[in-house]
């Protein structure tokens, strides 16, 4: 949790403490009009500041009631993807894994088979989303502020920005950092850690409840193998210590290698969110 990471107190800056519906008109002001090229920034992600008078009874009251919070954002945010057959995914990495340049490629290579949308999650510039949206695809940034992390409040707000189509593929990229992203549910159907090869091996154990949270580990930069040292076959093992069922890709983002695999994860999985969503409609719909 965010205890010494200084993602600042919960609040955001909002009166409404419950989970929103995504249908309510916004009582705060982003400064934008709604043509998606804007950045929203919510300030501090929920967290608490480090308190040396907090006593260790209090700091658990205090997480706990922040998850709380947030996992009935999570919901909220989860419904209304369902209802629309969205299949939505988080990516999580250090910062410079290549989470990006991942969807990049991926977005350009998938255009043509389903629609796609971006939230994309960073303590400052609006770089990533520009570079999404060059693509094509939709994109909406989300500034952190001193935030380490997106929470579901952020995600949901987001959301009711986004034009998406039903039975879209929804990709966050949250921001890097392999250690507060793991306690926050957004909403979505996967976690997914991005490895690059240019960092340890280690990773999986340095960085337990990230690997333990996600269902997938994607090893990037496969390309650079020969000029490094980095041992895939140890990581992967160190990563199955931690979570036995987390699947692992391994791919390049800049040669295409391995992205096949990867755009098979994400097509199956997304057309069995879109069958259950059919299954769910009435049939009049």
């Amino acid at each position: 949790m965010c205890l010494t990471c200084g993602c600042g107190q919960p609040d955001h800056g909002h009166d409404h403490p419950h989970p929103h519906d995504h249908e309510h008109s916004h009582e705060h002001d982003h400064g934008h009009s709604h043509g998606h090229e804007h950045s929203h920034d919510h300030g501090p992600a929920m967290g608490v500041v480090h308190d040396p008078s907090l006593s260790e009874a209090r700091i658990v009251q205090i997480e706990q009631d922040i998850l709380s919070i947030n996992n009935r954002y999570a919901e909220a945010n989860r419904r209304f993807l369902a209802e629309r057959g969205i299949f939505a995914v988080n990516l999580v990495s250090s910062p410079g894994s290549g989470k990006t340049s991942l969807l990049v490629r991926t977005i350009a290579d998938l255009k043509n088979r389903f629609p796609m949308s971006v939230i994309e999650g960073d303590q400052q510039t609006a770089f990533d989303a520009e570079r999404i949206r060059a693509t094509g695809a939709e994109a909406t940034q989300v500034n952190t502020g001193k935030g380490c992390h997106l929470d579901a409040h952020m995600v949901g707000h987001a959301l009711a920005d986004l034009k998406l189509a039903e039975g879209a593929v929804l990709f966050v990229e949250n921001v890097g950092n392999l250690i507060c992203p793991s306690a926050f549910d957004l909403g979505e159907a996967h976690k997914i850690v991005v490895l690059s090869v240019t960092e340890g091996e280690d990773k999986p154990l340095k960085y337990p409840d990230m690997f333990f949270e996600a269902d997938l580990m994607i090893v990037n930069k496969i390309d650079l193998l020969p000029y490094l040292t980095f041992d895939v076959d140890r990581c992967v093992e160190f990563a199955k210590q931690v979570n036995p069922d987390i699947a692992v890709l391994k791919v390049s983002a800049t040669t295409g290698e391995g992205m096949d695999e990867w755009y098979d994860w994400i097509s199956r999985r997304r057309e069995a969110t879109v069958s259950a969503w059919k299954r769910a409609r009435p049939s009049h719909a």
